[in-house]
């Protein structure tokens, strides 16, 4: 079976080497110069299953109504002129319910638990390093009001068999030595200890390698112009000025998935949903975290690499927008100077991208009404997160073979 990828970031790129370890033949088509160049590049580094969780939570309207009026809040809205955005937000409300949050959020974490089991057995077998560490996350909360919220998510975790841990100040200090140095007021937190790290970036550089020697071939710089399809089937796609064909084509294109999808009659609700980041060189390791710390305030992860950290976050809403904030990268160093000032931050690296999010959280993964088009999009913040998993998941899903989690309400007939 031939398979053509639109799209080369961790999401199609895991794909490719499940599709190819399964016996097909796969193309990767992008438009960058290798894997991993746009929202892949620098996230926020975190393989978070226990923190899977729909930023459409019942407490999220009134939050955003504050937010909106802070210096350093963790989302901003700047209309960008379509009507899609309006009506991506007030889809996105109405699930700010505890109904519709417990449901979306066991999607989620039944994507993300099975994602960490797939990436934990991938590296075992084909030996891949990514600055990885497996030292769980730690959500950091300053406020009375988020230990209180902290309950609602327990409550899913119980559910779903995923492990944690409640602690209270001391216990922070003792996850994380390094916060014993904070200047933030520090009430206590919630371990998740089965998470993992890892420059997301450098895994799907080494996976692409990987995927070569199975023979995946790889077409960069190659701009998609459009999907070619017949009826029910999709019989091609033009690219960098020739048409390709192939049985079967999954759309990977993460926030460009839904104006590729548009000329199809496939609605996708997916946004493209700002996010920033810092790379920071180490200079104090006594200062630095152990693994990765979510600050629930801000909404900020400072995650450990090898001789770095990446502190990622914020949400903005404002189309497809890469222009730098300068307002942005001074909350990231004021979060990251609370808890851990031992990054060299006058050297940092300064990132956007663009995370492609859906209104309820959860990716769209499966079958489409095209007989052999695939869809592997919308996984929001955890891209990174979910990326074995869906690869793993769309991959039996194309190849006929038995799932090995169930399928319900993740592909694109839900928002039907």
């Amino acid at each position: 079976m031939d398979i053509i990828i639109l799209g080369g970031g961790v999401i199609g790129t895991t794909t490719a080497y499940y599709l190819a370890k399964a016996g097909a033949k796969v193309t990767v088509i992008d438009r960058q110069s290798d894997v991993a160049m746009e929202a892949s590049f620098a996230n926020a580094g975190q393989i978070s299953p226990g923190y899977s969780t729909p930023w459409a939570a019942p407490s999220i309207p009134m939050k955003a109504v504050k937010w909106l009026m802070q210096k350093h809040a963790p989302l901003a809205i700047t209309p960008d002129g379509t009507g899609f955005q309006l009506a991506w937000m007030k889809q996105m409300l109405s699930h700010c319910n505890a109904e519709r949050y417990e449901i979306n959020k066991e999607r989620m974490m039944r994507v993300s638990e099975y994602s960490r089991d797939c990436i934990r057995a991938l590296r075992d077998e084909i030996g891949i390093g990514y600055e990885h560490r497996t030292g769980g996350t730690v959500q950091l909360f300053r406020k009375p009001a988020q230990i209180q919220a902290m309950h609602l998510d327990t409550k899913v975790l119980e559910e779903c068999g995923v492990p944690y841990e409640i602690l209270d100040a001391d216990g922070l200090i003792k996850a994380e030595p390094a916060l014993a140095y904070a200047t933030a007021p520090l009430l206590g937190g919630l371990r998740l200890p089965n998470d993992e790290t890892g420059d997301c970036n450098l895994f799907t550089k080494r996976l692409a390698e990987h995927c070569k020697t199975l023979g995946v071939e790889f077409k960069f710089n190659t701009v998609i112009d459009k999907i070619i399809f017949d009826n029910q089937k999709v019989t091609g796609v033009v690219a960098g000025g020739e048409t390709l064909t192939a049985d079967g084509f999954v759309l990977a294109l993460g926030s460009y998935s839904r104006v590729m999808a548009k000329d199809l009659g496939l609605d996708l609700p997916v946004y493209p949903v700002k996010g920033y980041s810092l790379t920071v060189p180490i200079v104090d390791e006594t200062r630095t975290p152990v693994s990765t710390v979510l600050d629930e305030t801000y909404k900020i992860a400072i995650t450990r690499f090898d001789n770095r950290i990446r502190v990622g976050g914020m949400a903005e809403l404002s189309g497809f927008n890469l222009s730098l904030n300068p307002a942005r990268r001074a909350t990231l160093e004021m979060v990251t100077k609370s808890l851990f000032d031992g990054g060299d931050l006058p050297k940092a690296e300064f990132w956007t991208g663009l995370r492609p999010m859906t209104p309820d959280g959860t990716p769209i993964i499966g079958a489409t009404k095209y007989d052999n088009l695939f869809i592997n999009t919308g996984h929001g913040t955890l891209g990174w997160t979910m990326a074995c998993g869906s690869g793993k998941l769309l991959c039996d899903i194309i190849m006929g073979q038995p799932t090995q989690i169930k399928i319900d309400g993740l592909n694109i007939d839900r928002y039907k």
